[in-house]
């Protein structure tokens, strides 16, 4: 089983670091599965929570927040959008895959939903998974992963150093 961790501070960072490295994979020939955040999107409001994710390898991408209008600060996720997603990825082929990708382990799957059927069906099949943790996630995905992940810096280097290594 090989799966990794990544997290950081900044906000955003790891969804457009992940981006970035599917991109990359991608254009090296890597056959991925999973999601990961579409950054051609730009949020319009000032807490960045309007956003659209890409699945993978090639789509569809799906808005996952609500317009909850411009002074709410409320969460903006749409659970309905966030299943579609989750069953779109489920449905999708992950024969031969390189590379599973998710681009946040939150809420829904610290409560054992959302993306964890496909995580647990890729690391069957003996996919390396690659997932991006929020800080407040990172006790749920230590007890989810049973201490079988390997924490990765926010770097493209030790990502691609661990999928090029050990993740083969």
């Amino acid at each position: 089983m090989k799966m990794a961790s990544v997290t950081s501070d900044e906000r955003g960072a790891v969804d457009r670091l992940l981006s970035d490295i599917a991109e990359r994979l991608q254009a090296d020939g890597a056959t991925l599965a999973g999601i990961v955040k579409d950054h051609s999107h730009d949020s319009r409001f000032a807490n960045g929570c309007d956003a659209k994710v890409r699945v993978l390898p090639k789509g569809p991408v799906i808005q996952i927040t609500q317009d909850l209008g411009a002074g709410s600060d409320a969460c903006r996720l749409d659970p309905g959008a966030i299943a579609q997603a989750v069953a779109t990825v489920e449905a999708a082929s992950f024969e031969n895959a390189d590379l599973f990708i998710v681009n946040k382990f939150g809420p829904e799957e610290a409560a054992g939903r959302g993306f964890c059927n496909a995580i647990a069906t890729a690391l069957e099949r003996g996919i390396p998974v690659l997932v991006g943790v929020g800080s407040a996630s990172m006790p749920a995905f230590n007890e989810f992963a049973g201490g079988l992940a390997t924490a990765l810096a926010p770097q493209p280097g030790a990502i691609l150093a661990w999928y090029g290594g050990d993740a083969r």
